[in-house]
C-alpha cells in the first residue's frame, strides 16, 4: 500500500505541475453519471456499457470508467485485453490519459483491474489521490462510472461526486430489497439525485409496479423523490450478445432491449442543461469534501 500511495502521489504532483504551465482555458462542463446496484447480477455493467454507446450515437463524446476496482469486467464484455489498466495507475507506472482506450464502438474506456483486493479497498487518502488524478478527463460530454455492486466507501465516493446516480434493479424481491438498501445509504450520505432503471421486466405494467413501489417506500421512509428513468425488457438478445462479447446495442441493433437503452439515453440527453453538468474540477471538489464524511470511512 505504501508503494501504491507513493505512485499515486507522484502522478498527482506531476499532473499539477503540467497544469500550472498551461494557459488558463474555459473548462468544459461534463455530465458525470454513476451506475450502481444493491447486488451483483442485476445488469449494472450492461447498462453502463450500452448507455455509454447510446449516448455516443447521439454524437456525444463519452468515457466509460470501469470503477469496480477489484472485479472489473467492461473489457471482457467488449472482448478486448487492455495492455494497461487502473492497476498501472495505482502503481504510478502510467497516467490516466495513457490508459484510455479508444474502442471501435465509438467510446473511450478506462479498464478496471481484477483480482487486486487493495484496489477494491482504498483507504480515505488513497481514494482522494485516485480521484484527484482524474483531472485530465475534461474533454468529455459524459463520463459513465460503472461502480462496484453493493455499498462501499469507494462506491459512495463516486456517487457523491457525480451529478446523479442511476440505481438498477430487477423485479426479484431480493434485488428490490438490496436496491432500497443502497438508496437508503446514498440518501443518508446526503445525496438525493437518484434515478431508477428496472431491468428484466416482462411488461411495462410489471416495471411500473416495481418502480412505483420503490419510489413510494423511499418517499415515505427516506423523504426523497426518486425519478423513474425507464425499463429494460427481458430479451434473449442480451445473453446472446454477452456470449459473443459484443454490446447488445451493436450486435442486435433492432432488439427490444436496444430500443430501451436508446430511449433511456435520449431521456438523459434531452433534459440536460448547464445546471446539471459540472466541470471535472468540481467533481474532485465534491469527492474530496463530501457532505457527510463519516459515510466515506
Amino acid at each position: 500500500m505504501v508503494d501504491q500511495a507513493e505512485g499515486l502521489r507522484n502522478l498527482v504532483n506531476e499532473q499539477s505541475k503540467i497544469e500550472k504551465t498551461k494557459i488558463k482555458k474555459t473548462r468544459k462542463k461534463t455530465k458525470i453519471i454513476s451506475i450502481a446496484s444493491g447486488k451483483g447480477g442485476v445488469g449494472k455493467s450492461n447498462l453502463s456499457l450500452n448507455l455509454a454507446l447510446a449516448l455516443a450515437d447521439l454524437e456525444k463524446k463519452v468515457l466509460l470508467l470501469d470503477a469496480d476496482l477489484g472485479l472489473a469486467n467492461i473489457n471482457i464484455m467488449l472482448g478486448i485485453i487492455p495492455k494497461f489498466n487502473l492497476y498501472h495507475v495505482m502503481k504510478g507506472k502510467k497516467k490516466f490519459h495513457e490508459i484510455i482506450m479508444k474502442v471501435p464502438h465509438g467510446i473511450d474506456i478506462i479498464a478496471g483491474a481484477s483480482g487486486f483486493s487493495d484496489l477494491a479497498n482504498l483507504d480515505t487518502e488513497m481514494r482522494k489521490i485516485f480521484i484527484r488524478s482524474l483531472n485530465s478527463l475534461e474533454k468529455y460530454d459524459y463520463i459513465i462510472i460503472d461502480t462496484a455492486a453493493g455499498v462501499s466507501a469507494n462506491v459512495l465516493g463516486f456517487v457523491q461526486a457525480s451529478n446523479e446516480v442511476i440505481i438498477i434493479t430487477t423485479p426479484e424481491p431480493t434485488a428490490i430489497t438490496d436496491a432500497y438498501g443502497i438508496i437508503k445509504t446514498i440518501v443518508h450520505a446526503e445525496f438525493t439525485d437518484i434515478r431508477l432503471v428496472i431491468n428484466r421486466v416482462k411488461s411495462i405494467i410489471e416495471g411500473k409496479k416495481v418502480s412505483d413501489r420503490i419510489i413510494q417506500i423511499s418517499k415515505r421512509y427516506l423523504d426523497v423523490d426518486l425519478k423513474n428513468l425507464g425499463y429494460l425488457f427481458e430479451d434473449p438478445s442480451l445473453p446472446k450478445a454477452v456470449r459473443k462479447q459484443e454490446p447488445v446495442i451493436r450486435a442486435f441493433p433492432n432488439a427490444q432491449i436496444t430500443k430501451s437503452f436508446r430511449h433511456i439515453a435520449e431521456i438523459i440527453d434531452n433534459r440536460i442543461n448547464d445546471k446539471n453538468k459540472q466541470t471535472i474540477k468540481s467533481f474532485f471538489r465534491k469527492f474530496l469534501r463530501p457532505k457527510n464524511k463519516k459515510n466515506l470511512i
